[in-house]
């Protein structure tokens, strides 16, 4: 009869923990029809070629030896891989794989907060508003925010191993082990601490996860803070013995966790470093240190109040002045906070670990670190909010008892649910996830941008055009606004509108190389190529290694009837950058196309070919595409069909002329003609285009 008892009382809190789950991915469920949006989620999953191929040897390398988008997470890589390699780019089920992690997450915290207190009902309450909470939308409904909802499934794995290690621990020494009193004493009255915790397989297990965590994400560098958190509430382990003082306890624990400590360091550097490779941290003479600080003050009373009253949330915040008075009164209401929970950590230790979780965890994205340009981001309170739903939950059940805490407990968590339904139709597409950030913040120069390259995108130019517009009234002096307005000018037919938007921004940063490219095209089209060459040239001397001004050089050459130097600025071109796939590519198809026979070189177009297509893992339909046209300049018609075909089933489907350009060469290929082109500008008519 007692084994029966004890079965159901262990299995309610499993099912309970599957109920969250289940009803978490039913909330979540929206997401499986969401689209990939325009921010990040290109550099991780769809503009990025090495994780579209799936789980490979070369991508397992590239995962723990890149620095790609400024960060290393090579666990994150290998699960966007994974994605690929069973989903390839369907958004939805990469969506649904996030709301499973969420899902998880949700049931761990559960599990991990039972185990810890044996209190089922704040245990649920919390978990429930982690699962629930509209401010986590942003983990979750992003694709690229991967990182944060797997570093956070490892960093809860973690935590409930140390737990289970500290549980082993304190049985050994209740099962009267013979000199179980004398290592009591001997480890100051912290069980097992010192002497068996390194060589326990619940401290080895722990120990992996937070590596895992690390690997995913450095998010969690705080945890060994957080296990000391745990020994002091709700394990006890800070109780002071006979012989021991507390903080002679306290630096036992301490020098317990000396690994977990030195993977914490660790991951720093690495993390440092990867941002400093992607120039994402700003040096302190850029952004001081007093501002630093005076945000971390006002991010964190923000997050707070976010946590408390959801709303306004947008996934990106504009960075705007410290003011004196908002910074006043977020500094008394922290100081406020700290030292209530201070004054009751006896009677109410909830309080302080609880507070404790969520500024502690907070410190690596509050902006001492200075990364990005936006005023913190949602997502950054995925982990740091267990720590106030710990307080106010475990708090208020010691206050009022269990029989009025689910009623208490049950509108609050309504509204999270009705919140995070709203919140998440917001991400269904950049469109709608942009335009709602320009509303609830306003003057959004980031947003503007993205939703203007979401316009962009769907052939919506003049939309586009006014989006961008309106973040350059926002930030007349950002450079890159004026030449994004450029660069669309240009595609909408007006070089010369163009070239004013590229003469403010050189005028202002003549030392740019991409700036003098970009005013050499817009002249190039007006007709006025002596001027253009003048612009190339000054790129080119710039930036040694940046290799399109010499291949519009050679452009305008060919379009002048200046074969050879053209040629030279081919080569130029390539030795600029010589493990660029586009540059080989587009050098290979003018040496392979020409039509003047004194300039064509087809074994040299071949060669270029071949290694863009290395570069490109034989993934771009434009590599496939030179590739056919140097096969074919060298008789070997069967590949130039083969590589033709593959440019066809690599070309997406929103490139119907290239598409037809690209059916047109296989024709000829598939009759043994190759094909030709004069690339002169009074005759631009393909040659072998004709029967």
């Amino acid at each position: 009869m007692l084994k029966s008892r004890k079965r159901i009382a262990v299995s309610r809190p499993r099912l309970l923990a599957l109920l969250l789950a289940l009803a978490t991915l039913v909330v979540y469920l929206p997401v499986t029809s969401h689209e990939f949006v325009t921010y990040d989620d290109e550099a991780y999953i769809t503009g990025n070629d090495m994780v579209q191929q799936g789980l490979t040897l070369a991508g397992v390398v590239w995962a723990f030896t890149t620095f790609h988008a400024a960060n290393w997470h090579p666990l994150t890589w290998l699960s966007h891989m994974a994605d690929c390699e069973f989903f390839q780019l369907n958004s939805g089920a990469h969506h649904f794989v996030n709301a499973l992690l969420h899902a998880a997450n949700s049931a761990l915290v559960f599990i991990l907060l039972w185990r810890l207190t044996r209190q089922l009902p704040p245990a649920a309450v919390v978990a429930a508003l982690f699962a629930w909470h509209p401010l986590h939308v942003e983990s979750v409904a992003w694709a690229a925010e991967r990182k944060d909802v797997l570093s956070t499934l490892f960093g809860l794995l973690a935590l409930l191993a140390y737990t289970k290690y500290v549980e082993s621990g304190e049985r050994r020494v209740e099962s009267g082990r013979p000199g179980a009193e004398d290592l009591t004493r001997a480890a100051g009255g912290c069980p097992w601490s010192v002497v068996h915790g390194p060589w326990s397989p619940c401290y080895f297990l722990s120990l992996s996860c937070f590596a895992l965590s690390l690997l995913a994400k450095p998010m969690l560098v705080t945890l060994p803070f957080v296990l000391l958190l745990l020994d002091f509430w709700p394990l006890r382990r800070l109780e002071i013995s006979t012989r021991h003082s507390q903080p002679s306890t306290i630096w036992r624990l301490a020098a317990e966790k000396w690994p977990f400590f030195l993977l914490s360091l660790g991951s720093c550097v690495v993390t440092v470093m990867a941002q400093q490779a992607g120039q994402a941290v700003a040096s302190l003479e850029t952004v001081s240190m007093r501002y630093r600080l005076e945000s971390a003050v006002i991010a964190s009373a923000r997050y707070l109040l976010k946590l408390l009253w959801p709303a306004d949330l947008a996934i990106i915040y504009p960075a705007a002045p410290i003011s004196c008075a908002i910074l006043a009164l977020a500094g008394t209401v922290l100081i406020m906070v700290s030292a209530t929970v201070w004054l009751a950590r006896h009677r109410s230790p909830c309080w302080l670990v609880g507070w404790l979780w969520f500024l502690g965890t907070l410190v690596p994205v509050i902006g001492l670190v200075h990364v990005g340009v936006t005023a913190g981001a949602d997502r950054y309170t995925y982990i740091p909010s267990i720590g106030i739903f710990m307080a106010v939950a475990f708090g208020l059940y010691g206050l009022v008892g269990a029989r009025r805490f689910f009623p208490l407990a049950a509108l609050p968590l309504l509204a999270c649910v009705v919140s995070t339904e709203r919140q998440l139709s917001c991400w269904q597409n950049s469109e709608t996830l942009f335009r709602h950030s320009i509303a609830v913040t306003g003057n959004n120069e980031h947003a503007c941008l993205n939703l203007a390259v979401a316009l962009e995108r769907q052939d919506r130019l003049p939309e586009a055009l006014s989006e961008y517009r309106e973040a350059a009234r926002i930030s007349p002096s950002h450079y890159r606004t004026r030449f994004e307005i450029g660069n669309l000018l240009v595609k909408m037919g007006q070089p010369e509108a163009a070239l004013v938007e590229y003469q403010q921004c050189l005028s202002r940063f003549p030392q740019f190389p991409v700036l003098h490219n970009a005013a050499g095209l817009a002249l190039a089209a007006l007709g006025k190529q002596a001027t253009a060459r003048l612009e190339f040239t000054a790129a080119a001397k710039l930036d040694p290694h940046y290799a399109q001004p010499h291949l519009e050089m050679a452009k305008s050459s060919f379009q002048q009837g200046l074969d050879r130097q053209a040629v030279d600025e081919l080569r130029a071109a390539v030795r600029a950058e010589p493990d660029d796939w586009h540059t080989l590519a587009t050098a290979a198809r003018y040496l392979a196309a020409t039509a003047d026979d004194a300039t064509r070189d087809a074994p040299g177009a071949l060669a270029l070919a071949l290694r863009a297509g290395e570069l490109s893992q034989n993934r771009q339909p434009e590599v496939f595409d030179a590739l056919g046209m140097t096969f074919a300049a060298t008789g070997d018609f069967s590949n130039a069909v083969i590589c033709a075909q593959n440019a066809l089933e690599f070309l997406p489907p929103s490139k119907p002329k290239a598409a037809g350009d690209i059916q047109q060469r296989l024709k000829l290929y598939q009759r043994q003609r190759p094909w030709r082109e004069s690339f002169r500008m009074t005759n631009s008519q393909p040659a072998g285009s004709k029967p």
